[in-house]
């Protein structure tokens, strides 16, 4: 698989290595509009191409697969670039900045054919896929309640005085729905797969922090959520909550997600610490002891990127999926907004 990679800043080095390590596939080129970009993913990953324009880069043409690693509000017109190309596309969450727009991508790899997954970074962890398999297994009963959380504490640490490339994170203008997009995606997905259950209805509640006067710095506006709580219940009639925040001091990049049946309890914590999986069931309920759990490996997005690309079929996490997940975050949204209930539309 020979591929090509739009967006060469800091992210892109976790991707070059994760593909550089997978047989059969060659970075061949980068785009980027930052000349600077180029420059340092060539030194450091010896890529032979490099391009300012995506066009250029589509012009040329010797590639398979995209590998889009854009701001969030580039994913939408980047990708289907791609996809009218006639090339396959992993894209980084989320999709794009609603559920309308994610659909069109969804209906565009559709169209052409192509494989087409989203970079929901966390189904790389090996024990969330063992969570889901003791949860499916009936071993903790059904799923009655839920408590996930995805806590950062990158935003308390910023000098607001030297402002970098990450500032468009904290302005909607620049196309960023804040902490309920950037990582909120990630503990959704994280929570309804490993449970098993889509969220059907929800409140949220919403919260941007002051950080400079004016809560503005040159073009950027800083009024994109920097926390939020939503109370949530699924398909199956369990309820939970499921909060997060980028003020969360003592926790850099930190995942835990406890469910509870009538026949045990799981609780999954990660970090970058590592991983910890631990049940109580069983005979260990009257004691409440828990137990670990440990896990086998598991591809990682970019190992099924590359195998459904060579085999030609779809693997997950898909953009339809995406969308669902938009779906959510958009209704989010509204539900921050107007402090009501909402049900998601099936």
């Amino acid at each position: 698989m020979r591929l090509l990679v739009i967006g060469a800043g800091r992210m892109a080095a976790n991707h070059a290595k994760a593909f550089q390590d997978i047989p059969d596939v060659e970075l061949v080129g980068a785009v980027d509009p930052d000349p600077a970009n180029l420059t340092a993913y060539v030194d450091a990953f010896g890529v032979p191409r490099t391009f300012t324009r995506l066009e250029d880069a589509l012009d040329w043409g010797k590639f398979d697969a995209v590998d889009n690693i854009t701001p969030d509000a580039v994913h939408h017109p980047t990708t289907l670039a791609a996809l009218a190309a006639g090339k396959h596309v992993l894209c980084e969450k989320p999709l794009a900045p609603n559920h309308a727009l994610a659909m069109e991508m969804v209906v565009a790899a559709q169209a052409a054919g192509k494989i087409n997954m989203v970079n929901l970074t966390y189904r790389n962890v090996a024990e969330l896929h063992k969570a889901r398999d003791i949860i499916a297994s009936g071993a903790i009963g059904t799923v009655k309640h839920v408590e996930a959380s995805y806590l950062q504490h990158w935003v308390a640490l910023r000098d607001f005085g030297d402002p970098g490339p990450w500032l468009w994170r904290l302005s909607t203008g620049h196309g960023s729905n804040g902490t309920l997009g950037d990582i909120g995606i990630h503990i959704i997905d994280f929570t309804t797969f490993a449970i098993g259950q889509p969220i059907v209805s929800m409140n949220c509640r919403l919260q941007t922090f002051s950080k400079v006067p004016g809560d503005r710095i040159g073009e950027y506006v800083l009024d994109a959520n920097d926390s939020f709580i939503i109370s949530a219940e699924f398909g199956n009639g369990a309820i939970g909550t499921i909060h997060s925040s980028r003020w969360a001091s003592g926790h850099s990049n930190d995942q835990r997600l406890r469910v509870y049946g009538e026949k045990g309890g799981l609780e999954l914590s990660h970090g970058h610490w590592g991983t910890l999986l631990r049940v109580c069931i069983g005979a260990d309920v009257a004691t409440s002891t828990w137990r670990e759990v440990s896990a086998p490996p598991v591809r990682t997005n970019y190992q099924r990127f590359a195998d459904a690309v060579h085999s030609g079929v779809q693997e997950d996490p898909d953009f339809r999926h995406a969308a669902e997940l938009q779906r959510v975050l958009d209704l989010a949204l509204v539900a921050g907004r107007d402090r009501q209930e909402h049900r998601i539309p099936s």
